[in-house]
């Protein structure tokens, strides 16, 4: 065995090194061809020396190849015998050597094929312990049908044969419970017994398959490999049909080649499958298949693929896959991470009412046409990783569930991935999903003010201490690196980290976010760095960045109701000596009532739709609280010693009495004097009086009300106009953010302003 993998690993180096050799002189001919076009004769001799020593290098390579020994030799009945009398010891099993034979069993040699398919199984059946196979580096000419060579074993029932080892009983036992609970199952749904096989061929020792070259169909189905399954390089040239088989050990197609149709249907692997850098260029049919155990399906190259109703109970590793045609994996369960790292998808790649229990890592992966998500489940803590992903919304598309899909996508940084979040957009907003679109301008911009926090408070690579670059995470010798490194140029991006020998990924994933790289802030654009930090906070905050309704709703209604009642008591409740001028007490409760009311329904929109529902009322209350509250403490500590002492502050015109949009209006009446006609203090002695302070609070921040009311132009405390004028500017602002709001969220209104 050490000899043959020596021999395979010289023809692996000498295919490399013709491949090598054949790009280089691929790319000197190019050279010879450009120095040819402009003429520079001078350069030409040197090129065409290295180019004929290239060329002979390359035409002796194939012979070294063809020169390795294959020493194929037909497989005759005494070899057979030969063979099945004395078995070889392979990993301290039992083996029936057939390497490096050419096995014929065409029909044309039928009388060959049926001696040696009947003494291959009398030899397995008489076996006491376990007996494996070993093909590798054969050629099977004709088809091959395993079902003719393992032990047939009924699977239903609890019979058990002497041969079986206790470990191959309870593998065996696996699949039956399996078979019986589907058998019910279907019983119970179609109210008849399933049509299904009774029993099931049973190959208890290793099959080794080791670049062995199939010219026929090979035929595996319905056969339980209680052993490994070894088909590291084989060659599939016609179907092969693995349907229905049970892999109880390992099982390892890595740089296999399908090149007809590989059918894996209903297939389990109760341990690890490989399929790494294998090559399917015929269609491949996995449905219905369980992988108990880690998939690996790593550089692997498909045409249509059909991975639908799978269940993945580890991690599916198909990193770095090409899938040349569509795939499917309609309703299968992933319970772990699936890696598509660096994937390739030519055509539709359908995820339809899949589940994904934790992440799908797509980082660099490329979408040339459709990936749909279509009813895909995700639990709490899974998601879409997608930084780097390759897609271009003019030619492909990615699909989902409105207002989901957007939900589960993830990048780790800005940096980067902008470009692909606005290509993102574009491709939800041709769709119309335009919750997505806004979700994802949600995600930009919270990764915006992550990096706007970034350069405020975190640590530079090009200025700080070693003291402070051991506090964010790195090691000693890690941050001698990084000091000789920025000696020599200074860092531009967290990237460059990666560029140091001693910075490892978990090392980089630990400190970007408290890290930093580029020029260091002077005072000033530190300042308006926090700035914008400051506003892009409460944008997020208040407004999702303008992608929520519902919470720019709940924030105006909090704060609508909380402006009514100090409006009121600024107005209702002056003095209490020495004749008192306070509401009554019928009136202090349906204001706190009707306020309450207003107060519950914006908290449950907030609770409802904010991502941190505490801090966005805690940064609300910033906004509205403090200048109210001191403004009125004031007005009560100064006292109120004015004329009209007795009347209402505010006034309302009565001329007019509709709803009505007061978009331009200002919160007090004009200075000239026939304005004063036109408007009459509000009543105090009415039982909807209370009613005002709600429209007048309505006014200012939604420029909305029943009526107009404003603050009179005679006998006005200076702190009663500043308390006005103060909500009246944040109404200025609420109102535009509402505006901008709807714009976002109204499909109509959406596709009319992004597609005109």
């Amino acid at each position: 065995m050490k000899g043959l993998e020596s021999i395979t690993n010289i023809t692996g180096i000498s295919t490399n090194l013709h491949s090598s050799i054949t790009d280089f002189s691929t790319s000197c001919l190019t050279r010879l061809k450009l120095q040819l076009s402009y003429g520079c004769k001078q350069c030409l001799q040197p090129i065409a020396l290295i180019l004929l020593l290239l060329v002979a290098i390359g035409m002796l390579t194939p012979a070294a190849e063809a020169a390795v020994p294959v020493d194929r030799t037909p497989l005759t009945l005494e070899q057979l015998q030969q063979r099945l009398k004395s078995p070889t010891a392979s990993e301290g099993v039992q083996t029936l050597d057939f390497r490096r034979f050419i096995i014929d069993l065409r029909p044309e040699n039928a009388a060959f094929r049926d001696q040696f398919y009947r003494q291959v199984r009398s030899q397995l059946q008489r076996s006491s312990t376990p007996l494996g196979l070993d093909f590798s580096y054969s050629l099977i000419q004709g088809d091959l049908d395993l079902s003719e060579l393992g032990i047939r074993v009924p699977l239903y029932g609890q019979t058990t044969l002497p041969m079986f080892t206790e470990t191959e009983q309870a593998q065996l036992q696996r699949d039956r419970r399996r078979l019986s609970q589907l058998s019910q199952l279907s019983r119970s749904l179609l109210a008849q017994t399933p049509v299904t096989p009774l029993q099931i061929t049973v190959l208890r020792g290793n099959l080794a398959l080791l670049q062995t070259r199939f010219e026929g169909l090979a035929q595996f189905t319905n056969t339980f490999f209680l052993g490994r399954v070894e088909a590291d390089g084989a060659v599939f040239t016609q179907d092969t049909d693995w349907s229905e088989a049970r892999f109880g050990q390992a099982a390892s197609f890595t740089g296999a080649v399908f090149q007809r149709e590989a059918r894996f249907r209903s297939t389990i692997f109760f341990n690890r499958g490989r399929f790494n850098q294998s090559q399917f260029r015929g269609s491949t049919n996995f449905q219905s298949s369980e992988f108990a155990g880690a998939a690996s399906f790593h550089q692997a190259v498909f045409q249509f693929a059909n991975f639908s109703r799978i269940q993945w109970h580890e991690i599916a590793d198909l990193a770095q896959t090409r899938w040349q045609d569509t795939v499917l994996f309609d309703r299968s369960k992933f319970a772990k991470s699936l890696f598509l790292t660096e994937t390739v998808f030519e055509k539709l790649a359908s995820f339809r009412q899949a589940q994904f229990n934790e992440s799908v890592n797509l980082r660099g992966a490329s979408i040339l046409a459709q990936a749909d998500f279509a009813d895909a489940a995700f639990a709490a803590n899974a998601y879409l990783n997608i930084p780097n992903l390759q897609f271009d919304p003019k030619q492909a598309t990615l699909l989902g569930d409105p207002g989901q899909l957007g939900r589960v996508l993830s990048v780790p940084t800005l940096q980067g991935n902008e470009t692909l979040l606005r290509k993102l957009v574009q491709n939800f907003r041709q769709l119309q999903q335009i919750p997505d679109a806004n979700q994802i301008e949600y995600t930009k911009e919270k990764l915006r003010l992550r990096a706007l926090r970034q350069r405020l408070v975190g640590t530079d690579l090009n200025t700080a201490t070693p003291s402070q670059l051991q506090a964010i995470g790195f090691s000693t010798e890690q941050i001698t690196a990084i000091v000789q490194a920025r000696n020599q140029q200074p860092f531009r991006s967290l990237n460059d980290l990666l560029k140091l020998d001693t910075i490892d990924l978990a090392t980089y994933v630990k400190v970007r976010d408290r890290a930093v790289a580029g020029t260091a802030l002077s005072p000033v654009n530190w300042l308006l760095v926090g700035l914008r930090w400051l506003g892009l906070d409460l944008l997020l905050l208040l407004t999702r960045y303008g992608t929520s309704f519902w919470l720019v709703f709940g924030v105006g209604m909090v704060a609508l109701a909380f402006f009514s009642v100090v409006f009121w008591l600024a107005d209702r409740l002056r003095r209490l000596h020495p004749k008192p001028i306070v509401p009554t007490l019928e009136e202090t409760i349906w204001m706190l009532s009707g306020s309450s009311l207003l107060s519950l329904t914006g908290l449950s929109a907030i609770f409802r739709t904010a991502e941190q529902p505490w801090l966005t009322i805690a940064s609300l209350s910033l906004l509205i609280v403090p200048m109210p509250v001191t403004l009125l403490g004031l007005m009560y500590w100064r006292g109120r010693y004015h004329d009209l002492l007795t009347t209402s502050y505010f006034v309302e015109d009565g001329t007019l009495r509709q709803l009505r949009f007061l978009i331009g209006r200002l919160p007090i009446i004009p200075s000239y004097p026939l304005f004063r006609e036109r408007y009459s203090y509000i009543l105090w002695n009415r039982r909807w009086s209370w009613l005002n302070y709600f429209d007048f609070s309505l006014n200012n921040l939604l420029r909305f009300g029943f009526n107009d009311i404003r603050l009179r132009d005679e006998h006005m405390p200076g702190l009663m106009t500043t308390l006005a004028w103060y909500q009246w500017s944040l109404g200025i602002m609420y109102f535009a953010l509402l505006l901008w709001t709807l714009s976002r969220t109204i499909p109509g209104l959406n596709l009319l302003i992004y597609f005109k």
